[in-house]
């Protein structure tokens, strides 16, 4: 119902995540802005080992779906159960530095409650159990 279209600036460019529109309703562990910052993952594993639990985690939450998967970029879709909205959530493995960077946008509207920054704190929480 309320799905929209599937983003075109998604992906990794020049080691960076897409920036944050400037609505309230995205996050990203590569923002200097304080409203949408939010921490990197981190992880002391391989590389390879800390995204096959990322992507474990991922797999474990409805309605959920992954789009794009490579060793070191995930990216899925996550549909809202009551309206259907879709959010956009992409990862991004920097191994020298052994962080994984977060961005969670929703495609449509202006807020949304603080629901992607919760999303990837219930990641981050199950990530690092």
């Amino acid at each position: 119902m309320f799905a929209g279209t599937r983003p075109t600036n998604l992906g990794i460019t020049n080691g960076k995540l897409a920036s944050c529109p400037g609505s309230p309703n995205c996050v990203n562990s590569q923002s200097a802005g304080a409203l949408d910052k939010i921490a990197p993952l981190t992880y002391t594993d391989s590389k390879i080992a800390a995204m096959a639990r990322l992507t474990a985690v991922i797999n474990s939450l409805p309605r959920t779906k992954i789009i794009t998967q490579t060793e070191d970029y995930l990216y899925a879709e996550f549909t809202t159960a009551l309206m259907k909205f879709v959010d956009d959530v992409e990862f991004y493995a920097e191994d020298n530095s052994k962080v994984i960077h977060l961005r969670s946008a929703s495609r449509l509207g202006q807020s949304d409650l603080g629901a992607n920054r919760d999303r990837l704190e219930a990641i981050r929480a199950k990530f690092n159990s």
